[in-house]
């Protein structure tokens, strides 16, 4: 390529590599001869060269969750402009609740050159040993592993929530959580207690709070448990958009309408949530941002640098047709 370009095989693989440090009519000279020849880049040999494998490995726990289609994108889209693929792994299985064990021996050099964690359940110490490549958190956090996280302010969500809920006149409430311990859950609940507080009402009498696990399923059972109930909320929070619409539909079968009985409103602004009947009030988290700064903080790593330990991004009320005054 470099006798057919008359160049030098240097400006060739400059032009290739790093085409900005190369001159247009020289890249076009190289581009042309890339044409004639069929030139393809050899990625294993140029990984080899670089002493890199080439992939950053996500662990995601449960891929199936629409939630994370967004984030992961994000980070896809950052990381195809490097030349780095993405490599997907769900920490969660059938047979083990945390499977820990199973993700080791993918937490080497020699299987990615980086790691984006969205999983907040998983040992820091299988995060910290000598082999791990860096490590970068995203969306859910552990506290005890010193690495970079990025986060949407789920504090700030929970407290929109409750300004937008009792904004509408509700004082009868009821808040769907994620597992306890978890630290979406812990955020959104703080947030939304400060907003109760701020609005004249105190959580710990008069708020009531059902546990689940961020599923379909656990919203849908949760409306059972409301619908029996003596006194009905006329309003639910739920800590996910998934939950919220399980618990619409449960609601529903209970012979409940949403709003005109109670109104549900949720959090995160997945695909689904604007296509229910009726669209879901939510929170939204703008989610492939999130993908891609988790993405550019850890290239940075990478690239020797010392990014913020910490970036918050902002959220924003999504008002639909779940929620109307109480």
């Amino acid at each position: 390529m470099a006798r057919i370009a008359g160049v030098s095989a240097a400006t060739v693989s400059r032009a290739l590599s790093k085409p900005d440090m190369v001159s247009e009519a020289t890249r076009k000279l190289v581009e042309a001869a890339v044409l004639e020849t069929g030139y393809i880049v050899n990625v294993t040999a140029r990984n080899l060269r670089q002493q890199q494998v080439g992939g950053v490995l996500a662990l995601v726990p449960n891929i199936a969750n629409p939630f994370f289609s967004q984030i992961l994108s994000g980070i896809a889209e950052t990381l195809r402009a490097k030349g780095l693929n993405l490599l997907v792994l769900d920490t969660i299985s059938a047979s083990t609740p945390a499977p820990n064990a199973p993700l080791a021996s993918y937490l080497n050099r020699a299987r990615c050159d980086g790691v984006i964690v969205l999983d907040g359940r998983l040992e820091p110490e299988l995060l910290t040993h000598p082999s791990c490549p860096p490590v970068v958190q995203a969306c859910e956090f552990n506290s005890m592993l010193e690495a970079p996280r990025v986060l949407a302010d789920n504090v700030a969500g929970g407290r929109l929530a409750a300004e937008h809920l009792t904004g509408l006149g509700h004082r009868r409430l009821l808040h769907l959580t994620g597992p306890v311990g978890n630290t979406l859950t812990i955020s959104r609940r703080k947030g939304f207690e400060e907003g109760l507080y701020r609005a004249g009402i105190d959580p710990a009498q008069d708020l009531t709070r059902i546990e689940g696990d961020f599923s379909l399923r656990a919203g849908f059972e949760a409306a059972g448990r409301i619908a029996g109930m003596e006194a009905l909320p006329t309003a639910v929070f739920c800590d996910n958009d998934e939950m919220a619409m399980g618990l619409i539909h449960g609601l529903h079968k209970a012979g409940l309408a949403v709003p005109d009985d109670i109104s549900v409103m949720g959090f995160d602004n997945i695909e689904w949530s604007n296509y229910g009947l009726p669209p879901l009030t939510t929170i939204r988290q703008r989610r492939a941002v999130l993908g891609q700064k988790a993405a550019e903080t850890l290239l940075a790593v990478l690239d020797g640098e010392r990014p913020e330990a910490e970036v918050i991004l902002p959220v924003e009320l999504l008002p639909r047709d779940s929620t109307a005054r109480a």
